[in-house]
């Protein structure tokens, strides 16, 4: 999705921001930053834009009142985009919006980082762009260094791990009156009121409605209906549940196009369940405001990223578990009345 092997970093101003229900103030830098050599630049690009590479999901910014004008880092990239001498500037713009935006007390406060980029690709198509990010876990570095016919051993405090981006967004200078096409990469692992302000308190973003955004949707809206309703409607084991989801992975597999009266047919099968998950996804979409699509194209990254997640594995007390991959017809479930305890019967040809 995003490549960078054409890009360069042509300018880029650094700020403090620091968490404003802990009493903690931004600090402003007064001009862009020097790169004194070419080494600098390139480390730069590989630690804002290398984690963008397996990104796929592409958004748009947005403002909730439905007025574009208002939302802040449009106005603010807009700038930029027009005059790009209005660059250090806006940028500390930009920090006082984070700032202002920060307000969880389990934020942490961190650099800010404002970069603009010229020639990343994004959908085979070289665009300059503006890159914001913050960085907020630190780490300690040992350096070992020759020293009077042996070795030293001496320390960093507090530097930053190239290879782990916090938080970070592209937005590229393309399709402005949809609120941009914008990649970003989020790593919080706070609470979800810390989580959210990245994405939707400083940002303010909606997901592009695509194929991989409706592929996606589509599948997690059936593993939640086959996981958490199916069985409150119908008498299901852990390996009839198994079994359908491996059956509607093997579907978004092998199809191009999905169509939803003939996933319902070949996966679901029974009419009253395919009934019962037609009114589940109207209710998700009704409730996300989220519309999915009767008939459209698979995508096949959203694919991959939706199967790690959808389980085949039957977990049975702490003593076994059995991975089910094919036919549920080779397993066979029962209750032992001498034993007082559940069984399942697996039929096999040949043990690997």
């Amino acid at each position: 999705m995003i490549t960078f092997f054409e890009a360069s970093l042509d300018t880029i101003s650094v700020h403090h921001v620091g968490n404003q229900s802990q009493g903690e103030m931004y600090a402003l830098s007064q001009q862009p930053l020097n790169l004194k050599d070419d080494v600098i630049p390139a480390l730069l690009l590989q630690y804002f834009l290398k984690p963008f590479e397996k990104v796929n999901e592409v958004y748009h910014l947005m403002h909730s009142s439905g007025d574009l004008a208002l939302n802040e880092i449009h106005h603010f990239v807009s700038e930029v985009f027009d005059d790009k001498t209005k660059f250090h500037a806006t940028s500390e713009q930009i920090a006082k919006h984070l700032h202002a935006s920060g307000t969880h007390p389990n934020i942490k406060g961190g650099e800010l980082y404002v970069v603009y980029f010229n020639q990343v690709q994004i959908e085979g198509e070289l665009l300059d762009a503006i890159g914001i990010f913050k960085s907020e876990n630190k780490e300690t570095y040992l350096k070992v260094y020759p020293d009077a016919g042996g070795f030293a051993v001496d320390y960093e405090q507090d530097a930053i791990n190239i290879n782990k981006l916090d938080k970070g967004v592209l937005v590229f200078n393309v399709e402005k009156e949809n609120g941009y096409k914008v990649v970003v990469v989020d790593k919080t692992t706070a609470g979800q009121d810390a989580a959210v302000y990245w994405k939707d308190d400083f940002l303010q973003l909606k997901i592009r409605n695509d194929s991989f955004n409706q592929t996606s949707n589509a599948l997690g809206v059936y593993k939640n209906f086959v996981t958490n309703k199916l069985d409150e409607e119908f008498e299901m084991t852990k390996a009839d549940k198994i079994d359908l989801l491996n059956r509607s992975m093997k579907y978004f597999k092998e199809k191009e196009t999905f169509d939803l009266d003939e996933f319902a047919e070949e996966v679901i099968s029974n009419p009253e369940a395919i009934e019962s998950f037609k009114i589940f996804k109207n209710n998700y979409e009704e409730e996300f405001d989220t519309r999915i699509a009767d008939t459209f194209e698979i995508s096949d990254n959203a694919v991959k990223k939706q199967a790690r997640v959808y389980k085949s594995v039957l977990k049975l007390d702490k003593n076994f578990h059995i991975y089910i991959h094919g036919n549920k017809e080779l397993i066979e479930k029962g209750f032992d009345d001498g034993k007082a305890m559940n069984y399942y019967k697996v039929y096999f040809n040949q043990e690997a």
